[in-house]
């Protein structure tokens, strides 16, 4: 075609092109929404970029990179920020996501410097190193002192036991035991126990007698416990004292296992019976086998708790039953067991933080009993009156940390604690963290154990013997990830809590104990009363504990028999500062710190992230980009979809004519893309953990108020984007419409601000069916009332 001639000349002007952005597809209003956004971020940029002809500077190149700067460090901004502050991770993924540095609320605690101690602490529940001191002088056979000095390595007696043993061998008084957790409770009573029964088979030289008791003599002693975890404990201890008398017989009665097999144990002979009590209660109405005629000792171990837990109707009914039989002065062999046994039952209470809100339970089973009490003043004021409102601290070698950290950095400063507390070889070899309920530490176990699933065999001759793996761990054990390092380059992590079969919480927690790799232990309050994991060296309390009484039980956990342990505890900026000022008063003082070396710390290496979803890390980057990279790589594995769900009848009889459209899914605009399973798991969790912390006690509530939650920056712990609905039951804030009316609309809508909306799974993607939805609603609504059933562990 010939040139006509016509030259056409645009002026441009100096203004920068600014381009159109245009959405379609998806709601009217997330499209007006998005339109919104993008002209709101396009004028403000015009307004800083200026229109004055003076400013004739260009335009910088954006910095999309965290690299090293020749700029001192700032600390993160706590404040309100400028809008056009956007994280570098934004710019390289195109996701909408906020910082983890900014819009944080400051903290009003003065983080001081840690006082330098010029020696360690003299632990308070370690044993005595006096050779006056010993098991023999106590009034214990020379049989069971040997026997704890060889086969136990036990040297010489706490101070509890030191008090305690003496009474309950020599005299037949009720006893009422308080102090320090790790401080040997349990020795201090099965010891006399195991002491004067024993006394009807041996002489006090040692000689035997011509009559011998066995394990169908009768039942002596019944032990109760709380929970489940504790009773198995018990009984692993007193079995190792019983190897002195071989002839003595001890077994457990708990819920989750077979009653029949239970029933065949009472029914071979048991002379010292571990139980709860509510598995006791039943069968002392079913099991007629079961005669307490011959039961001297009633012991109640943790009976605080027991009271908590509402076992104070099976407590009163346990020991009615137990007094109405007549106390028989012989066994059915004719052996006489006054004189060597009490003459009269005996009830022991003991715990760590009995104080006088136990006074029922000691009005329902004590009578004339004697306060045994062992601390670091009882020495000075023993007696001096106020021994029943006595507040018992933790172990004076425990130290005692907390850190203030923003809602929106806990998951990562938890991860960063970790690293470092596994940096070094040999050090830390076992963690327990503390959880307020089963969902969240079914979500955490889920995300921080490692992609690859333990396999039980290997087909494969020339690989390595593979480790021997509990069928019943399955599930609950697993390498972790995240937190290895070169030192340490695998670390076992488990979870535990109630709502777990009694055969896989048994496995797990002996998987725990036993476990020569380093360990991390996930769990509920269950794991907080009377166990006693061998190398425990930090108790990290991810969420406080309902009440200061289990925040003593809890760092009970470490320190224990005189060795050294460390307790860290998480709070927030703002009311939960002021739960500090309680614990001061509680146990000993708490030193706050700062999160922000914990993060330098914990994430001076660079991350081994078991998936690149979140690509490379630049090797010199700094703490804050692989904070900010780790954040993200978490949300991302939340957000991945696993395949895509198919449509219903419905909808593929009305959106799709094609069956191969139908079978590919992806091609059918009516098929939704599957939410991955760890996403679910953060949502219930979530809803979970805000119903939990709405349940601290009265007197503790004003520094744990759920209003003054933030609710987004709390999700973002959870690797969420945003908050989900349906917190406390209420109606949902998104309205479904009638599949007609959504015909034909679909889930297209382009850009970072729709992107996000449509991945937080509240987007509505295709037809809904009014009766599945009312379904879905009242699934909902029933899980949101089981979100807090973490009370079953009795």
């Amino acid at each position: 075609m010939a040139d006509d001639g016509m030259l056409l000349n645009f002026e441009l002007g100096d203004a920068p092109l600014t381009s159109q952005v245009k959405f379609k597809g998806g709601r009217w209003r997330d499209r007006v929404k998005a339109q919104k956004s993008v002209t709101k971020w396009q004028n403000h940029t015009g307004a800083e970029n200026g229109d004055d002809d003076s400013s004739a500077r260009p335009t910088k190149r954006s910095r999309t990179e965290d690299g090293p700067s020749g700029r001192e460090f700032k600390m993160p901004r706590t404040g309100p920020v400028s809008a056009n502050y956007t994280p570098s991770h934004a710019m390289k993924t195109g996701q909408i996501s906020s910082s983890l540095f900014t819009s944080n609320p400051a903290a009003v605690t003065t983080f001081d410097e840690p006082e330098e101690v010029p020696e360690p602490a003299e632990p308070s529940n370690a044993p005595l190193s006096e050779e006056t001191n010993n098991f023999l002088a106590l009034g214990l056979s020379r049989r069971v002192a040997e026997h704890l000095s060889s086969k136990l390595q036990m040297k010489a007696p706490t101070a509890i036991q030191k008090k305690t043993i003496p009474k309950l061998v020599e005299q037949d008084c009720d006893a009422f035991l308080q102090a320090e957790t790790g401080s040997g409770k349990t020795l201090a009573y099965l010891l006399p126990i195991v002491q004067r029964i024993m006394a009807l088979s041996l002489n006090e030289d040692g000689t035997t007698k011509d009559t011998k008791v066995h394990r169908n003599s009768g039942l002596f002693a019944i032990i109760m416990a709380p929970t489940r975890e504790l009773c198995t404990q018990i009984q692993v201890v007193l079995e190792k004292i019983l190897r002195c008398a071989p002839w003595l017989v001890c077994s457990t009665v708990i819920g989750g296992e077979s009653k029949k097999a239970e029933k065949a144990r009472i029914r071979k002979g048991v002379n010292i019976l571990v139980a709860t009590p509510g598995r006791l209660t039943d069968h002392l109405l079913n099991t007629k086998v079961l005669d307490v005629g011959t039961v001297r000792w009633l012991v109640l171990d943790e009976g605080d708790r027991m009271m908590e837990m509402g076992f104070e109707d099976d407590l009163r009914d346990i020991v009615t039953r137990i007094r109405q039989d007549k106390l028989l002065r012989y066994n059915k062999e004719g052996v006489l067991l006054d004189g060597i046994l009490p003459s009269r039952r005996v009830t022991v209470l003991c715990s760590a933080t009995m104080k006088m809100n136990v006074q029922k339970l000691g009005e329902i089973s004590l009578e004339n009993a004697e306060h045994i009490i062992a601390s670091k003043s009882e020495m000075e004021n023993d007696e001096a009156g106020g021994a029943n409102e006595a507040n018992f601290s933790a172990p004076s070698q425990l130290k005692q940390q907390c850190l203030i950290v923003p809602a929106k950095l806990r998951l990562v400063t938890l991860i960063a604690y970790l690293r470092s507390a596994f940096a070094r070889k040999g050090t830390n070899m076992k963690v327990i963290i503390f959880i307020s309920c089963a969902d969240s530490v079914d979500f955490h176990f889920e995300l921080l154990k490692a992609t690859a699933a333990l396999e039980l065999d290997s087909d494969d001759e020339d690989a390595p013997p593979a480790r021997k793996i509990d069928p019943n761990t399955q599930l609950t054990v697993s390498p972790a990830a995240y937190i290895t390092s070169p030192a340490n380059t695998t670390v076992m992590i488990h979870k535990l809590h109630g709502s777990l079969a009694q055969p896989v919480r048994t496995a797990t927690l002996n998987a725990f104990t036993n476990c020569k790799e380093p360990a991390v232990l996930i769990s509920t309050d269950i794991a907080s009363r009377g166990l006693d994991v061998p190398s425990v060296d930090i108790v990290i309390e991810y969420d406080p504990a309902f009440v200061v009484d289990d925040h003593v039980h809890r760092i009970g956990r470490t320190a224990r028999a005189g060795r050294a342990g460390k307790a860290v505890l998480f709070l927030q900026p703002g009311p939960e500062e002021g739960y500090l000022s309680l614990l001061n008063t509680a146990t000993q003082k708490v030193t706050p710190e700062n999160y922000i070396e914990i993060l330098q710390k914990g994430l001076m290496t660079p991350l081994n992230l078991p998936t690149p979803a979140s690509g490379d890390q630049p090797e010199k980057s700094s703490w804050q980009s692989r904070a900010e990279a780790l954040q993200l790589h978490f949300e991302q594995r939340l957000l991945a979809t696993s395949g895509f769900e198919p449509a219903d009848d419905k909808s593929k009889a009305k959106g799709s004519k094609s069956g191969a459209n139908n079978a590919r899914g992806a091609g059918n605009r009516n098929a939704k893309p599957k939410e991955d399973p760890l996403l679910i798991a953060a949502r219930q969790a979530f809803k979970s953990h805000i119903c939990a912390y709405a349940t601290h006690v009265k007197e503790e509530r004003v520094f744990f108020d759920k209003a003054k939650l933030h609710l987004g920056h709390m999700a973002k712990s959870y690797g969420l984007r945003e908050a989900p609905g349906g917190i406390g039951g209420g109606v949902s804030k998104r309205t479904h419409k009638p599949a007609a009316a959504q015909k034909g609309s679909s889930s297209k809508v382009a850009g970072p601000a729709a992107s996000s909306s449509a991945w937080d799974g509240d987007l509505d993607m295709g037809a809904v069916d009014q009766e599945a939805a009312a379904k879905r609603m009242k699934a909902q609504n029933m899980a949101i009332m089981n979100a807090s059933n973490e009370f079953n562990i009795g």
